[in-house]
């Protein structure tokens, strides 16, 4: 198996924001500095080593419901325990929810300088004492030593492309809510044998893009860093993310972990998986997971280091005469990850890795 092709079934990641300060109840939420320390110096009891432990404080923590807005179902939260501070999810996987199952990690902060701690994760079950109640096909109450919170899953059923904005030889996979707050059609192009994320610009999208120097088909997200291309039908395919993100393994590492699993209709993930890797029929799910532990890695993007990175797609768009199934080939980014990664410059960051069923990151 290509460990490029691999990403972990579950993931966890947070962006820690200062503590919330004052507002004015109409303006921008103000942050204050002054939390964010006092925050740092609190003593806060909780055995950090205990899945179980830290789940039920999260839960406890929580208000009575929730909005799950990622479509892989991933709740984020982080908090700061002796100094240190913790990123994790709770996950309602499409899966196994209905079997009563939670999926819980958390691990420390990512540096760059430092190699990723190690991800504390519980496949929570029934006989620990957790209860699952699906409410409606969307809602879902759960309940552990006390405390009951209901996540409302995000419903985007009834979400498609705008009449005329495929192309004759793309299939709609399903709509994706990506953690950064950005929405994606994702689609697969049988002839190319390629996925793309579609930018929804149906929808508002909290971003700025600003035109690059590159060319003024390509404009990057000032807080995202994703990198975006206008095609010849005039739709905003997603070609980059920025390598440190991926890294730092955050709310900016790309839609590869927020596949629309709520909305995938019977196989049609699995068939446009089996046209790129035909002899994985036997391996994998309707999910595009193997074994419950890997899941394919749908990022045809670039981790992108700099700029000037991104000429790549220009290289080869450029060339007019090119038909369709080539054209829409030149956004498949895989050739320039892999070639980073094995010459130790830029590369295609967690994306890569092919953890262990305990070991959930990105």
């Amino acid at each position: 198996m290509k460990k490029y092709l691999l990403a972990p079934l579950a993931c966890a990641a947070a962006l820690l924001p200062f503590a919330a300060g004052a507002t004015d109840g109409g303006g921008p939420q103000v942050k204050t500095h002054q939390s964010y320390i006092e925050e740092l110096q609190r003593e806060t009891p909780l055995d950090i080593a205990d899945p179980l432990a830290v789940f039920g404080h999260v839960l406890s923590s929580l208000p009575d419901r929730v909005k799950v807005y990622p479509t892989e179902n991933y709740f984020y939260f982080s908090f700061i325990h002796q100094g240190v501070t913790y990123h994790g999810n709770i996950r309602l996987d499409a899966s196994d929810r209905d079997a009563g199952y939670v999926n819980f990690g958390y691990f420390e902060e990512y540096a760059l300088w430092r190699a990723a701690a190690n991800v504390r994760y519980r496949h929570i079950s029934p006989g620990d004492g957790v209860k699952v109640e699906a409410l409606s096909r969307l809602s879902y109450r759960v309940s552990f030593k006390g405390k009951s919170v209901i996540f409302d899953l995000n419903d985007l059923s009834g979400v498609k492309p705008p009449e005329g904005m495929l192309h004759a030889s793309e299939t709609y996979i399903g709509p994706v809510f990506d953690e950064s707050g950005l929405q994606f059609f994702l689609v697969f192009n049988k002839e190319a044998r390629i996925f793309h994320y579609i930018l929804n610009e149906t929808v508002k999208n909290p971003e700025v893009f600003d035109i690059t120097k590159v060319s003024t088909r390509i404009t990057i997200g000032r807080r995202t860093s994703f990198a975006f291309y206008k095609d010849k039908l005039d739709r905003q395919i997603l070609i980059g993310i920025h390598e440190t993100n991926s890294f730092l393994n955050n709310y900016y590492d790309g839609p590869f972990d927020q596949l629309p699993d709520n909305f995938i209709e019977g196989n049609i993930l699995k068939d446009a998986i089996l046209l790129i890797l035909p002899d994985y029929a036997d391996k994998i799910d309707r999910f595009g997971a193997v074994s419950g532990e890997s899941r394919y890695a749908i990022s045809p993007y670039m981790y992108y280091a700099t700029e000037n990175d991104l000429e790549y797609f220009e290289g080869c768009i450029n060339d007019t005469a090119r038909p369709d199934d080539e054209y829409y080939q030149c956004f498949n980014a895989e050739p320039f990850n892999n070639r980073n990664a094995d010459d130790g410059t830029t590369g295609n960051g967690a994306a890569t890795e092919q953890p262990k069923k305990d070991e959930p990151g990105k």
